[in-house]
């Protein structure tokens, strides 16, 4: 059985200001490590704690969306700054990012993989329902493939493009946000890799993640320690 993370998590879900994604998306992606990904749903808010994540550059970044200009599927990118933009790929997944910089500057970071979080008991039951790899699993041993892959991770939060995308990850209203979370455990550190399953600029390392955390989708060969605990997230 995997070893349960013991963490405090704020009871409030207080969503992230929309100035700590004004910022490059190397920034905000190195910062959502340790923050909460929150939704409401039927039995409470469901909530997961963010260990895995990749930038992604805009106009500088052949392998982003945005690269070759504003379209109807990625115009969310090019909107204010702390929005949801969700896209679908192989013809039956999504997957989930952020935006981020000034409006007009189309960075984003995708969400890779969070932890569940037992100790919310209600929200999680809720999650569990969503992904048949969970079974009748009891909370705590929920398996690290429950959301480590963005695809996953859309499954275990019911997040589709019609429903979510260009939602505003910043308010607690839209029904999905981003919440400030606990940050760094002792012990964690957060390294960067390459990003996942791309074939342009496949080798910047521009992925973040928790060091040999389980729940981490599966690891590239480069990868370089980044942080320690006692180093600062991106700016609020």
């Amino acid at each position: 059985m995997e070893q349960v993370s013991e963490i405090t998590v704020p009871i409030d879900f207080l969503p992230l200001p929309r100035s700590f994604f004004l910022h490059s998306p190397q920034q905000v992606a190195r910062g959502l490590i340790g923050q909460l990904l929150c939704r409401k749903t039927e039995d409470g808010v469901a909530v997961a704690r963010i260990v895995e994540t990749e930038a992604y550059l805009g106009s500088e970044d052949p392998a982003a969306h945005a690269y070759r200009g504003q379209t109807a599927r990625n115009a969310v990118l090019f909107g204010p700054a702390g929005f949801a933009y969700v896209y679908f790929i192989y013809g039956r997944y999504f997957c989930l990012n952020v935006s981020c910089e000034a409006e007009g500057k189309a960075g984003c970071v995708l969400f890779r993989a969070v932890e569940p979080l037992p100790e919310l008991a209600n929200g999680i039951a809720w999650l569990r329902s969503q992904r048949s790899i969970a079974g009748g699993l009891p909370l705590e041993a929920l398996p690290p493939a429950f959301a480590n892959g963005p695809s996953r991770l859309c499954q275990a939060f019911g997040i589709t493009r019609t429903e979510h995308n260009g939602l505003d990850l910043t308010c607690s209203d839209s029904g999905l946000w981003l919440a400030k979370g606990p940050g760094l455990q002792p012990g964690e550190h957060i390294a960067k890799g390459p990003r996942i399953g791309i074939r342009n600029n496949a080798d910047a390392l521009l992925r973040f993640f928790l060091q040999g955390h389980p729940h981490v989708s599966s690891p590239r060969s480069k990868t370089t320690l980044t942080t320690s605990p006692n180093l600062p997230r991106a700016r609020r």
